[in-house]
This record gives C-alpha cells, structure tokens and sequence, in this order.
C-alpha cells in the first residue's frame, strides 16, 4: 500500500500529538571528508587531504531526530560523558528540538564516538572510540529513579539497542515493570546470548537478526518468513514483528502469523546506515498515533525510502516524505 498525500498529512497530524521516550545507546558520529591523489611513501595507503568535518547523531540519538522529523514530542536518554564530544551530541538534540534527559550525562564514561574517514563521497575506514559494555550499564534501582516520572506522559518507548552496554535484560524487564508503562514498547534489537525479552509490543529486526532471534542459520535462499515469525513468537512473544528485509522490503506478523509483505519504495539507494534506526522510529510514531501495523509500516517504508538516498545517517522530514508518495503515486 502507497500512501497519498490526504493520508499521509492525517497520520502526520496524529504523530504530532504523540509524545515518546527513547532509551538506547548513544553515539556520535563523526566525518572526515577529503579527497586522495596519491599512495603514502610510507605503507600502501591513500594519503587523504582533508577539506572538512562534520559531526551528526548516532545509535539511539538517531531515532530520536527521526521520531522529532516526523513531528513526535521526543525524550531521549542515553549514557554520555560529561566531554567535549558528549556536549557535541547534546547540543545536536537541542537544536533540533529533542529533549535530553539531564541523567544521560555521567563523570565516569566517555562518548561513544564513530569517526568515518570519507574520499570522493566514499568510506575509506571507520575508527571506533567506546569504552567496555559493562561501563554503560545501569542497575534496576537507577533505571526506576530516572524513568518513572516519565511515565505517565508517554504514549511509547522506543528501546535502541547496539549492544554496547545500556540495554540489557535487566533493562528491559525493570521498564516493562514500571507502573504505567506504555504498552507500546519498541525493541530494535542486537541479538545476543546474554539479552532475552518477552512481550515487547514491536520487535523490528533486519532479515540476519530475524534468523538470529528465531534460532536459525542463514543457509540463503529464500527467507523462511513462517517458520521465522512462528520460532520469534515462542520465543520473545511480541504484539508485532516487523523484519526488514533490505531490498525486498519488509515482513510484518502479529501473534506469530505472517502478514503482509510490503515491497521497498526507495528510488535508489545510495547509504543504507541508519535506515533501521528511521523504520523503528516510523513504525513506533504511527502506532503511537493510532495507524494500524499495516499503515504504519507503509509510512515507515515511505520514511526509509528517502533516508537510503542520502549519504550517512539521516532523517525523513514531513516535506520529504510528501514529495516521496507524490512520486510513487
């Protein structure tokens, strides 16, 4: 199902009058762009002249300016040090009217930040600045502290998980606890030995984690979505099930049952990072507004086909999204 323009201006009305938490990991990302002309005498590699930086959201920070750009009140809480990078990113959120839960900031961490080295529009390497898991965690008792009062304003909670300490299953459970936590509780998740959960209202893994969650190999071939949504039902029970399948689009499920399948709409696809972070974002809005599963994931197919076409990770605005179901009208 394509949205029209009617439709998609009604649901972005509703999303406007939603408010939501995001709870996940934060990140940094950082850009160096350059251009190469010549090999380093000193090893086989492009010496890069570097033209400028550039600094945007990443992890969980992402989600936040994706739900913003859709017009939801957003919350966001992460682990960050008190730095000058940590500052960078807090101030990003300010900027775009996303609401930095004053806890996020921590004497003891260092900001995750990802800094891409690009030439000629293309990544020549990535270098990772984190510190162990384990520094991210919070116990329950600190999780009830800071979360609680929020509760009862929120219409969803939006769980960003990139395994790199903050969601763990203690995390989970001590949220699903709180008195009038939303029932609406979105997981993009990180599959792991050590992380279980139960009962999530969306679950929105990529076709690998897809197959990770449901205790399966990916021998290739043709995705076995039914034995895939049956094997996640019995083991996580979510409400939905929405994988993302790349270029084939995405497979929705309730209860356990395969769904619709809902091809890609993108134009062309020039970066895919972030497009998980822009469907849960999308996905979470519109069933936060009201929209069916169906719905929701049409606007959120709409909202990823607009982010693949742009370089790095990125956000769908209202504009953008109308422009979009326009052109696939």
């Amino acid at each position: 199902m394509k949205p029209n323009r009617k439709k998609l201006t009604a649901w972005l009305d509703a999303i406007g009058r939603t408010r939501v938490l995001v709870f996940g990991d934060l990140m940094l990302d950082h850009y160096i762009w350059g251009d190469a002309s010549r090999i380093s005498p000193e090893a086989p590699v492009p010496v890069v002249k570097v033209e400028r930086e550039s600094f945007t959201a990443g992890g969980a920070a992402n989600v936040a300016l994706n739900l913003r750009a859709l017009g939801a009140q957003v919350l966001l809480f992460g682990r960050l040090g008190r730095d000058a990078n940590g500052q960078r990113l807090a101030d990003l959120m300010r900027q775009h009217g996303v609401e930095l839960v004053a806890d996020s900031f921590s004497d003891d961490l260092s900001t995750i930040v990802k800094t891409r080295v690009v030439c000629r529009m293309q990544q020549l390497c990535r270098l990772d600045r984190e510190a162990e898991p384990a520094s991210f965690g919070l116990d329950p008792a600190a999780i009830r502290q800071i979360l609680a009062p929020l509760m009862p304003e929120l219409s969803a909670i939006i769980l960003s998980d990139y395994a790199k300490g903050l969601i763990t299953t203690s995390a989970i459970a001590t949220i699903q606890a709180l008195e009038k936590c939303p029932s609406l509780l979105a997981l993009d998740p990180k599959p792991r030995p050590s992380l279980t959960h139960q009962g999530t209202g969306l679950l929105t893994p990529n076709r690998n984690e897809a197959l990770q969650l449901a205790g399966l190999m990916d021998e290739g071939g043709a995705f076995p979505a039914a034995e895939v949504c049956r094997r996640i039902f019995e083991r996580h029970r979510p409400e939905r099930l929405v994988v993302t399948l790349g270029g084939e689009g995405m497979l929705l499920s309730e209860q356990g049952e395969v769904g619709q399948h809902i091809p890609t709409v993108a134009r062309e696809v020039f970066d895919v990072s972030g497009a998980g972070d822009t469907v849960i974002a999308a996905l979470t809005a519109g069933l936060a507004a009201g929209l069916s599963l169906a719905d929701a994931a049409a606007l959120a197919n709409t909202a990823a086909g607009v982010v693949v076409g742009k370089l790095g990770t990125a956000t769908a605005s209202p504009a953008e999204l109308l422009e979009h179901a326009e052109c696939l009208a």
